[in-house]
């Protein structure tokens, strides 16, 4: 019977079924579960990100702390509750029962990187006190005005598309009180400073040396333009795809100010940091990664200190390295397990992977990057992807298949991009479902039968 059941819940584990998991073994008393059905109560509640109860149900396992899986589960449970210090205890016991494994390395090396970063955060926190204890101030906020010293006259580059998207018009005292009361922040005198410049742009300099690695870049970040104070112009703090957007539509942290776009169309962004000095403190500046959980990294004291220390985009030039490690990665690197999968399933995997290939050499080649955007040979890719994965998944709706979408090529390990707009993805699939080539019936999606006979006839055409 018990063989049964964990055969069943293994089944629905590859089935990605983690609701029916905990169904199931909840309407199982506690008492009568065992350590192997609580164990797989606890694996499918940190798929479902219900950390916290994972970590009760492994507690109620009093033999667990003897098992290595027990201790992974556990580690895993902590490291995305950000406990990094006890994420690492638990991993290190769980190598030590069973030494080896190449996912609990991973997730063990992670996890000592973000408690190194963690301490270090926490340290920056206690000096920090310390010197405006020293200093008599509570904030912290130097009494020095605001960039001395520093010429600005050259800090902002010039073109139509940062009048359109970036520059308010000069912020009045009255419109500074309202989009702090807005926000719920007071704006740093360095910030209210620059903005007096020129309110809101794309800086000469646009890029900031790190000590930390990003999923940017090992050794700095890159921003696309500083938010100005006000609400007309898409990227302002209060703008159509300002800083509130950011936080509420994006799910950024509800921690301060997002005042940077990055290039990666939204996947990072820089904020002003209040957490640690109050909503009238002087915030530090910080990096948030979207695609790594909401990642932060700390960037610089504060704000002035963040655009004294912007150098340009030179300085970090990489571009034929950057082009050369993509067409590596597009030769050789090996397919995402879900896009392996889907080619699979077509009958010719090989020929298929070569086409694939030969087409995605094509857009390296051309771009100096690997990226899809809206060009032509963009969106045969997007169509290829879409035939594929509809053919596997015929029950597939457009949430379902865009929540997908990044587990093909984008965010897909070796053979992968490393980031997408979603934008894109969207456009391409709106704009087919308008011409007909792709079809929705009762909300599911479908590639039109002759669109697709063109398709296979496209991609051979194409990879030649």
């Amino acid at each position: 019977m018990m063989a049964a059941w964990l055969a069943q819940l293994d089944e629905w584990h590859e089935e990605d079924e983690f609701e029916r998991i905990v169904d199931a073994v909840f309407a199982i008393p506690q008492p009568e579960r065992g350590a192997q059905l609580t164990g797989h109560l606890a694996r499918a509640l940190n798929n479902l990100g219900r950390y916290g109860e994972a970590l009760e149900q492994l507690h109620t396992i009093a033999e667990g702390d003897r098992d290595a899986i027990w201790h992974y589960r556990g580690g895993y449970a902590y490291y995305y509750l950000r406990r990094y210090e006890e994420a690492v205890q638990a991993l290190e016991r769980a190598d030590e029962l069973s030494p080896g494994d190449e996912h609990l390395q991973r997730l063990l090396a992670w996890s000592r990187d973000r408690a190194a970063k963690q301490q270090r955060s926490q340290e920056r926190a206690r000096q920090r006190a310390a010197k405006a204890a020293a200093s008599g101030s509570a904030t912290g906020i130097s009494v020095e005005p605001p960039f001395a010293g520093m010429d600005l006259s050259g800090f902002w580059q010039d073109s139509d598309y940062s009048r359109q998207e970036y520059v308010c018009e000069a912020p009045t005292d009255e419109l500074i009180a309202s989009i702090e009361a807005e926000l719920g922040y007071k704006l740093p005198a360095s910030y209210i400073a620059l903005m007096k410049t020129q309110n809101g742009g794309i800086p000469v300099n646009d890029c900031f040396p790190m000590e930390e690695p990003t999923s940017w870049s090992p050794d700095h970040i890159a921003i696309t333009g500083i938010m100005g104070i006000g609400r007309d112009k898409r990227y302002s703090l209060c703008g159509e795809l300002g800083g509130r957007f950011m936080i509420e539509e994006w799910g950024y942290p509800d921690i301060g100010v997002v005042i940077c776009d990055c290039p990666s169309a939204g996947h990072d962004v820089v904020m002003l940091d209040y957490t640690h000095c109050g909503p009238d403190g002087e915030p530090e500046v910080i990096h948030v990664d979207q695609e790594d959980d909401y990642e932060i990294t700390f960037v610089a004291e504060n704000f002035e200190a963040f655009i004294r220390g912007l150098v340009h985009s030179d300085v970090y030039d990489t571009s034929e390295q950057d082009k050369q490690d993509a067409l590596e990665r597009v030769r050789n690197g090996a397919f995402s397990p879900l896009l392996a999968e889907l080619c699979a399933r077509t009958g010719e995997p090989d020929k298929l992977e070569q086409q694939i290939r030969a087409i995605c050499l094509r857009v390296v080649e051309e771009k100096g990057s690997f990226s899809f955007h809206a060009d032509e040979r963009s969106y045969l890719m997007y169509d290829l992807q879409f035939w594929l994965y509809t053919g596997c998944y015929p029950d597939t709706t457009r949430e379902q298949y865009l929540a997908r979408y990044s587990e093909m090529i984008a965010f897909g390990g070796e053979f992968g991009q490393r980031g997408y707009a979603p934008g894109f993805v969207s456009q391409w699939l709106d704009e087919r479902l308008q011409q007909g080539r792709i079809i929705e019936t009762v909300g599911i999606l479908s590639m039109e039968r002759d669109a697709a006979e063109r398709l296979l006839e496209q991609v051979a055409a194409a990879a030649s």
